[in-house]
Parts: C-alpha cells; sequence; structure tokens
C-alpha cells in the first residue's frame, strides 16, 4: 500500500482526496459526526501544506441521480469546523459548478463536491461506465489521496478506477485503520478476545470463520445469539433466529470445543413482551427463557446482567479486545444495558482493565451505540469508521480500494 509521510508534496498541486461522509442525518442535521471528525486530519494537512484539497464523498443511496435529501451541502459546514478553515461547496460533481470551482481552488483552499452517487458512474457494474466517471474527476487532480476506509471493501469509481489514474496514496485514516486491522489479525497481545454482537448471525460468520482459530475469546451477544441458542436446544420464544444457519453455528461451537477459541454465550436474557421501547420485560436465565407472562411470544431484545458483568471481566482481563455490534437493542433506553456495560469494559479508565490494552470498536453500529450511550472517541483505543469494510478485512478478503493503492 502506498503511503506518504510528508504532506509537503502535495504543496502547489490540486490532491483529490476520497473521504467517507456518510454521516446519518435528521433532515439537513447530523446526528452523528464521527466520521467527518476522523476524515478532517488527512485534509487538514494537506491543506496546511499547500495542496489544493478536492474533497468527495458519498452520502446513502441515491439511485444515480440528484436527490436533496442525500445532498453533502449540510456537510461542508461541519467538515469547516472540523478541519478550522473554510470549506467551499460545488452543487455537481464533475458539471459546470465543479469546474468553476476547481478552476478558482488557490493554495491551501478545501472545496466539497456534491455526492458521488448522484452520478451512475460511480456504482455501475458496468467498469466502462465506472471508468468514465473516473476519468472526469481525475481530470480535476494532480494526486489522489484515499482516506474513506468504510469505501474500500467497494469497487466503485472513486474508491478503485480513480486509484488507477492518478498518483496515488492512502491517507492517514486508511493508513491507521490497516495497521490496526493486521495488527488484530497477525500480532494481537494476548488473550485476545473478540465481541460479536448485532442482529443477525449471517453478517458475521465470516469474521468467526476467520478468528476463531486466532482468538481466545469469542463472546456472543445481540440477536444472533438465539441463533446460537437454538442450535443447543433451547426455546427462545419469539426471538430472532436464523434457522438456515444452525448448522453452521453447531459447526463453529464443534470447531471451538476441538481447540479452537472459547465461545462464551449468555447466561441470562432480557426477555419483552414486544419489541417496544416501554415494553414489559424480565430476565430469564437461558435455559428459562420462556418462563415469562409473555410466554413462547416473548423475544430477548439484550443479554442480562449477569452475562454483561461476565463478559466485561474477560473484556478487562484481555490484551486485545475486538468489538463489533451491539449486545441488545441499546436505541431502546431498557435494554441497552448489556451494550453500555460491554462499552465500559472496554474503555481505558475501566476497572481492573490492563494497562497495555488495545481495544477496538468496529465502526458501524458500534461506533454509533458508544456515542449514543455517552462514551467518547478518547476512551477506546481506536473506533473504526468501516463497519463492513472492517469486517471483510477480518475476513482475510481483498478490499479492492486497498489492493488498488499497491
Amino acid at each position: 500500500m502506498r503511503t506518504f509521510t510528508d504532506p509537503e508534496i502535495f504543496a502547489h498541486r490540486t490532491v483529490l482526496v476520497r473521504s467517507d461522509l456518510n454521516v446519518p442525518m435528521d433532515g439537513t442535521t447530523i446526528t452523528d459526526s464521527g466520521r467527518i471528525l476522523a476524515s478532517a486530519a488527512t485534509i487538514r494537512s494537506l491543506a496546511e501544506a499547500g495542496g489544493r484539497v478536492i474533497v468527495i464523498s458519498h452520502l446513502g443511496r441515491p439511485k444515480g441521480e440528484p436527490d436533496p435529501h442525500f445532498s453533502l451541502a449540510p456537510i461542508a459546514g461541519e467538515l469547516a469546523a472540523a478541519i478550522g478553515r473554510d470549506v467551499a461547496f460545488a452543487s455537481d460533481t464533475v458539471g459546470e459548478d465543479a469546474q468553476a470551482k476547481v478552476a478558482a481552488l488557490g493554495d491551501g483552499d478545501v472545496l466539497l463536491l456534491e455526492n458521488l452517487r448522484f452520478n451512475p458512474g460511480e456504482t455501475s457494474k458496468d467498469e466502462t461506465e465506472r471508468r468514465a466517471f473516473a476519468e472526469q474527476l481525475a481530470a480535476f487532480a494532480d494526486d489522489f489521496v484515499s482516506d474513506g476506509f468504510g469505501v474500500v471493501h467497494r469497487k466503485q469509481a472513486s474508491v478503485y478506477e480513480l486509484a488507477q489514474l492518478l498518483p496515488h496514496y492512502a491517507g492517514s485514516l486508511v493508513q491507521a485503520e490497516v495497521e490496526v486491522s493486521d495488527r488484530l489479525l497477525n500480532s494481537p497481545e494476548r488473550p485476545f478476545t473478540v465481541v460479536l454482537g448485532g442482529s443477525k448471525v449471517s453478517d458475521k460468520l465470516g469474521v468467526i470463520d476467520n478468528l476463531i482459530d486466532r482468538a481466545d475469546n469469542l463472546l456472543i451477544g445481540g440477536g444472533m445469539v438465539f441463533t446460537f441458542l437454538a442450535a443447543l436446544g433451547h426455546d427462545i420464544g419469539a426471538s430472532l433466529v436464523e434457522k438456515d444457519r444452525i448448522d453452521d453455528v453447531k459447526g463453529y461451537l464443534d470447531r471451538a470445543e476441538k481447540g479452537g477459541a472459547r465461545i462464551m454465550l449468555p447466561t441470562d436474557i432480557v426477555m419483552a413482551a414486544a419489541f417496544a421501547p416501554d415494553a414489559e420485560n424480565w430476565v430469564r436465565p437461558v435455559d428459562r427463557l420462556e418462563d415469562t407472562p409473555a410466554g413462547a411470544e416473548g423475544l430477548g431484545l439484550d443479554i442480562g446482567p449477569d452475562t454483561a458483568r461476565a463478559y466485561a471481566e474477560v473484556i478487562a482481563d484481555s490484551a486485545t479486545v475486538f468489538w463489533n455490534g451491539p449486545m441488545g437493542v441499546f436505541e431502546f433506553p431498557a435494554f441497552a444495558a448489556g451494550t453500555k456495560t460491554v462499552a465500559a469494559a472496554l474503555t481505558a479508565t475501566a476497572e481492573g482493565a490492563r494497562a497495555d490494552r488495545l481495544t477496538v470498536v468496529g465502526g458501524g453500529d458500534s461506533a454509533a451505540a458508544v456515542r449514543a450511550l455517552g462514551f467518547s472517541d478518547d476512551e477506546f483505543g481506536h473506533i473504526s469508521t468501516g463497519g463492513g469494510a472492517s469486517l471483510e478485512y477480518l475476513e482475510g478478503k481483498t478490499l479492492p480500494g486497498i489492493d488498488a493503492l499497491a
């Protein structure tokens, strides 16, 4: 992967920076600016070195045409605050406004182009169409810096083809993400604990398969836990289960028994009468999940307090921890305790935690959860900006956007 250490090499040159500014929005209000803040360091350093910086990104999933609901216009002000300098905004990607504003750039100026996905060439399955769009973008610049880790697993024009058209480098964010991921895969300090949650076990099968023989502990929570419990013969009420994955889960449990990582499952679950923030709920051991007034209609929405404490103890005693996926429906306060306990156990100030510990929060819902629950980014060793990309890297897959930077 080609990198740079001195941003001065971009002085008096125009550089396209592919960032990931795909932040959650409520109308025009940014509800979590984590990705903007994470992208700021590279953009700021290039501008301060005298580069003429063109920032490109996507937001949401527009259908290859302009859609005001997915405009990057509200992002420009937040990005300006993050980098401490003005950010101009172009109302298109490669059209007249973008062309005029690129031509007007001076040394140290920063310009944000409109949502890349307003152009069908960005995400087209046709390589020729993607390359044509990439060529239009490349015509604006002398160099390309890839700094959007959240999209490096996508073969898209601004991620893959653009790197083939210009002198290219990994930005500081992508460098940091790859270094941390490589450390998790190849040289973790032990004990190495992986905490996996989220709703579907199918989303995590690749990670389990690649890490079960590398990690010391796999702690399982979230909705995916019920497929494990069903595989062990437990009655799980109306809880989420992927019946077509039960055999896969049994295989991983068998591999663990034969010398793989220790798989820890909950000993208790918070069962609820309905999927609702104010639902009546009860804590039950895993062999009595249907022993509530809701009976077989009850559904599990969080790991129980005994499980959360047990998981926290394992995390505290670990030298390396990777966490991806909430332990329950953290958006509902009544079912956030498990996720909050796990998050607190990963912080640098957690009681009993090893001083030399590396904790990695694997982006996506996990990153959203720690911020929503009141934690700050600097309480953790590393918070990834790429949920899907982070998982695919840890699955051992080749990521097109990283491969293109060779």
